[in-house]
């Protein structure tokens, strides 16, 4: 989701998380302890592989709730997310490219925003910035000086 928060010195623009995307994860953890409860019977492998799952599934949502905005930019340059919940800022010099890649797949197509700084490739797909890929990066390109 696009939001240009405006301060003194330039207009930020923020793409973060779907808001109801961790709901969903936490209910889908849930449902999967409670499956593997109720199905395992007596299954002690089937019931831990259920609980293990849950619990990845719950890692997932809490990485959406303690870092939910993925990219932002401003005239300085861009912050992305690194690792579980860190960030990164990255100056405007040291972005080489901005695209967009496109790729189809059993039928389904996807697309990820590439953000390439020399040494490092930053991807963002429509779930990580809850906006289309080609739009945020035009807005990038568009708030980038120069």
């Amino acid at each position: 989701m696009l939001e240009g928060v405006s301060s003194a010195s330039s207009p930020t623009h923020q793409w973060r998380v779907p808001p109801a995307l961790p709901a969903v994860k936490l209910v889908g953890a849930v449902a999967l302890a409670a499956l593997g409860l109720f199905l395992s019977g007596g299954d002690r492998v089937a019931l831990v592989l259920s609980l293990v799952t849950a619990a990845g599934l719950a890692g997932w949502a809490s990485r959406d709730l303690l870092a939910p905005v993925r990219l932002a930019a401003d005239a300085g340059g861009v912050t992305v997310i690194q690792g579980f919940a860190g960030r990164r800022r990255l100056p405007w010099a040291a972005v080489e490219t901005i695209g967009v890649t496109r790729r189809s797949r059993f039928g389904l197509a996807a697309e990820t925003l590439e953000i390439d700084a020399g040494k490092s490739l930053h991807l963002f797909g429509r779930y990580d910035l809850d906006a289309p890929p080609d739009e945020v990066a035009e807005t990038l390109r568009a708030a980038r000086p120069g």
